[in-house]
């Protein structure tokens, strides 16, 4: 059996050495340091990269014996940490050396999730991302080319051609105004405030492309793992596919540490639960409580009667559940009257034996 022998840095780590690292870099370009000083925050730049090298070398390690994850992005990352500050303090001049440990903002990113996410997002918006891009150079060179026309014999030394032009309309569209630049004539204003108004427009449809395409990402990875948790209770795995689909819409996933309280006796049940791992206690008044398991569900009498809970019901171990709310159960009830009657022949059977929620 292979193990990674040398050092394993955790996300939380990798980022703290980086912030740490990052902030040494910019006190070295103060100029009101000492020479013992400097000395001191280089030898913690040194440091930084010697846990670095040695990250790198598990990484190799990983990769040669394929023990654990250690993917290329990972390697690429823990390769350029090390070799592009060697290659400053090899290649620069003494003020510029510390520099390149910059590219120790990558640090955080070795197992970051967002960045993938963003990667999907962009990569399923690049045609609407293009378009609007598209529009935003045909406004830009534009409107540089009105200003030009427009201002060019006012003033000649800011908009004098139609590259010195395109500074104000970059600052223009974007709504930043630095007010360095101001158009002078009254058609000059009048243009500056369709180009603001322009600029509006074209950042509003790159953040709702951005929006849209986050909110239907994440909506879709939320859909693949329901489906995997509803697929795991039994009580649904005969259903058809369009039944299946209405279903994972329907619950809503959970995660109970151990020992929480789930619901309360005496409680207004607005949702029954379904277990996919771990178990459940229900409090009865016998002296031992009952317990459920992977693919059991509990809550079902409150939202069938209307009453109250009955009993209480808590986190045995850490438990994965799925909530159907009543409305949802309602819908479920009407749709798949085969489930709804499982549920209620298993209510009837515990309403028989003892109340227990």
């Amino acid at each position: 059996m292979s193990a990674r022998p040398l050092l394993r840095i955790s996300d939380s780590a990798n980022g703290l050495l980086a912030a740490a690292g990052l902030i040494v870099v910019a006190a070295l370009t103060a100029p009101n340091f000492g020479v013992g000083a400097r000395l001191a925050l280089e030898g913690v730049l040194v440091g930084i990269w010697g846990v670095y090298a040695l990250q790198l070398t598990d990484t190799l390690v990983a990769l040669r014996t394929k023990d654990g994850p250690a993917p290329m992005s990972e390697f690429t990352i823990d390769l350029l940490a090390v070799v592009v500050p060697l290659a400053g303090f090899l290649l620069a001049g003494p003020q510029d050396q510390s520099l390149f440990c910059g590219i120790w903002l990558l640090k955080p990113l070795r197992h970051s999730t967002f960045f993938r996410l963003l990667g999907r997002v962009v990569s399923r918006a690049a045609p609407n991302l293009i378009g609007v891009t598209s529009l935003f150079g045909i406004v830009l060179f534009g409107a540089s080319l009105i200003a030009y026309l427009i201002e060019r014999d006012v003033q000649p030394d800011k908009f004098g051609s139609i590259p010195q032009a395109m500074w104000w309309a970059v600052v223009t569209l974007s709504t930043t105004g630095y007010g360095d630049e101001i158009p002078q004539t009254l058609a000059g204003r009048v243009l500056a405030g369709l180009v603001m108004m322009s600029g509006i427009g074209i950042f509003a449809l790159w953040a709702g492309i951005l929006a849209t395409g986050f909110f239907e990402e994440v909506r879709r990875q939320d859909f693949v793992r329901n489906w995997q948790l509803v697929a795991a209770v039994p009580l649904f795995q005969k259903l058809g596919s369009a039944a299946f689909v209405e279903i994972v819409r329907s619950l809503r996933p959970r995660v109970v540490p151990a020992g929480a309280v789930i619901c309360r006796k005496g409680e207004v049940g607005d949702q029954m639960f379904f277990i996919v791992e771990g178990r459940v206690s229900i409090a009865t008044p016998s002296p031992t409580p009952v317990e459920l398991g992977p693919g059991s569900f509990f809550g079902e009498m409150a939202l069938i009667s209307g009453e109250p809970r009955s009993a209480t019901v808590s986190a045995a171990t850490e438990v994965s559940l799925l909530s159907l709310y009543s409305e949802d159960f309602q819908m479920l009830s009407s749709s798949n009257p085969e489930i709804a009657e499982i549920i209620r022949k298993t209510a009837e059977a515990r309403r028989g034996q003892a109340p227990k929620g």
